[in-house]
């Protein structure tokens, strides 16, 4: 048995698609530890899951909650506070995670792609680390489209010089963190290296992502593996659903993620754009509203409005999904061969929008469109069987892909092709 160490950003999109890989390892007889501040331990729902806090003086309790209404409203000023933000959790990790690794004598670690800190303690400490994209990949290469910008896939020189300053302009807001990672790789030792692509793992990078999901990819190492979603696994049929669907009109459901699901005012769009078409709609908003506001929806147009939602069985009853472009709705999407309605907001979602889009997998369309424009996106998904068609193609290689089971041997064959030993 091995014990690994688990480093991720506390995010709970990111903390689940880590637990189901951390599960999946404990099933083969491995040791699984969380990293992180103290408010993380509650993105946590396995008790078999260890759990170290660290930045108790600059991460006290409580401060997780800034950091997430920071990422619920990416705008404007708050872009750059939610980067300084990013910042100095990266600076906190560098100097706590070496005392907290010694301590608990890890034989290798698990590191989201998100979190550089993970990489640079791991090559200081000699520690073996694979990389996981829980979000779309961050390895760059030249042609390609950065994840967080909106772009279509082209080839022309035009395309070209959009990817190029794009990645400039990005580099520039992100230079606050850069110079984090900077300081502390040259603190270490290490080669010289600024940003989230330069601290991926040399053994084995795993992606979420399915392949037949991204732009076409020209440079990945060979040591990239596409697993598809990291999920608990389920036995059993899809769970019956609590609302009494009516099998005789198109059934939508609307999901805007754990992060964006107060945006009441576009769940309002969406509700007034589903009455339009006669269509029922359900809305798991994930505790973002209030009883009142969920009221107010049924009245705009919403058939069910709802905290939480089993979302794999929803999809599987869906004729379409709208979402803010979450990779993994998308994914659990192409898994239903459910048509995507995508209204990306920040992060990676443009990028994964503009995947979806790309492949014909769906529709994509701005936050602020009015609901007519919403309604005629939507009818187009109900009505042009051509969206199921191209979403079901891809369900033999996503369901072949292997999942949280296959990124765990990877985890296994990568960390332990070295010595296991703890860091000291």
């Amino acid at each position: 048995m091995s014990h690994y160490a688990v480093i991720a950003p506390p995010l709970y999109s990111h903390y689940q698609a880590m637990q189901a890989l951390a599960q999946s390892l404990i099933a083969r007889g491995h040791r699984i530890t969380f990293v992180h501040q103290q408010d993380a331990r509650r993105l946590l729902s396995d008790a078999a899951i260890g759990f170290m806090p660290v930045g108790h003086l600059s991460h006290p309790p409580g401060s997780l909650d800034k950091t997430l209404r920071l990422a619920a409203n990416p705008s404007g000023l708050s872009i750059f506070r939610l980067i300084s933000d990013m910042s100095r959790t990266t600076d906190m990790l560098c100097r706590d995670l070496p005392a907290a690794l010694r301590t608990l004598a890890v034989e290798g670690l698990i590191v989201d792609q998100m979190e550089a800190a993970g990489g640079l303690v791991a090559e200081a400490l000699g520690l073996p680390f694979v990389s996981v994209a829980c979000a779309l990949p961050v390895n760059r290469e030249p042609g390609m489209p950065l994840p967080v910008m909106p772009f279509a896939w082209g080839t022309n020189p035009r395309a070209m010089k959009l990817f190029e300053s794009s990645s400039r302009v990005y580099d520039w807001m992100m230079r606050r963190h850069g110079k984090v990672i900077a300081q502390h790789a040259q603190a270490f030792n290490l080669p010289p290296r600024h940003a989230l692509h330069e601290c991926l793992s040399p053994l084995a990078q795993i992606s979420q992502t399915p392949p037949e999901l991204d732009f076409p990819r020209q440079a990945l190492p060979d040591h990239f593996h596409a697993v598809g979603p990291l999920r608990a696994e389920k036995s059993g049929q899809p769970l019956a659903l609590p609302w009494p669907i009516d099998n005789q009109r198109p059934f939508v459901f609307a999901s805007l993620g754990t992060l964006q699901g107060h945006r009441f005012r576009l769940f309002s769009t969406i509700a007034r754009a589903c009455r339009s078409l006669d269509v029922q709609l359900l809305i798991a908003h994930c505790g973002g509203l209030d009883a009142a506001q969920s009221e107010q929806l049924k009245n705009s147009g919403a058939t069910f409005v709802t905290d939480f939602a089993d979302q794999r069985s929803v999809l599987q009853q869906a004729q379409a999904v709208i979402t803010h472009g979450g990779l993994n709705t998308v994914v659990d999407a192409i898994a239903s061969a459910t048509p995507i309605l995508a209204i990306p907001i920040a992060f990676d979602q443009p990028g994964v929008a503009a995947r979806v889009a790309w492949h014909g997998l769906g529709r994509r369309v701005s936050r602020f469109a009015s609901a007519d424009k919403l309604a005629g996106h939507l009818q187009s998904l109900l009505s042009d069987a051509a969206f199921a068609q191209r979403l079901s193609a891809l369900q033999p290689a996503l369901q072949q892909a292997g999942g949280a089971q296959r990124a765990a041997m990877i985890v296994e064959q990568a960390l332990g092709q070295h010595p296991q030993r703890a860091a000291s």
